[in-house]
């Protein structure tokens, strides 16, 4: 019976640690302009796929990439005051708008927020 109830315990602590980390990034990290992108996005319909915002890190700089709401239209890169920096990808041809600096260093990409409206 001991071994039944920790078997449980150990398989609860892992599923908890787990979900535990699939959530988002604190919305202290999220700039005032991008969280009013949010609130233009939930006063909208849904998108169809939703959409997603995420926070790129590269060459000591931070933006956010903002999915668009439908195909054929450009996905968008912002800088922290939310001044557009270029379309990475999307558009007709799925490559963006070609306006993209060179980062010389990896991108490190990470999902801030999500449209979890159905």
């Amino acid at each position: 019976m001991k071994r039944y109830l920790k078997f449980i315990l150990v398989a609860i602590i892992l599923i908890s640690e787990l979900t535990g980390c699939q959530t988002d990034q604190t919305s202290d990290e999220i700039p005032a302009c991008i969280k009013n992108k949010i609130t233009t996005i939930l006063n909208n319909a849904v998108s169809n796929p939703p959409t997603q915002i995420w926070k790129w890190e590269v060459d000591g700089k931070t933006y956010f990439y903002i999915t668009a709401d439908c195909c054929d239209q450009f996905n968008y890169l912002y800088t922290t005051n939310c001044e557009i920096v270029c379309a990475p990808d999307g558009g007709f041809t799925g490559n963006g708008d070609g306006n993209c600096p060179t980062f010389n260093t990896e991108i490190k990409k990470t999902l801030v927020w999500e449209d979890q409206r159905n």
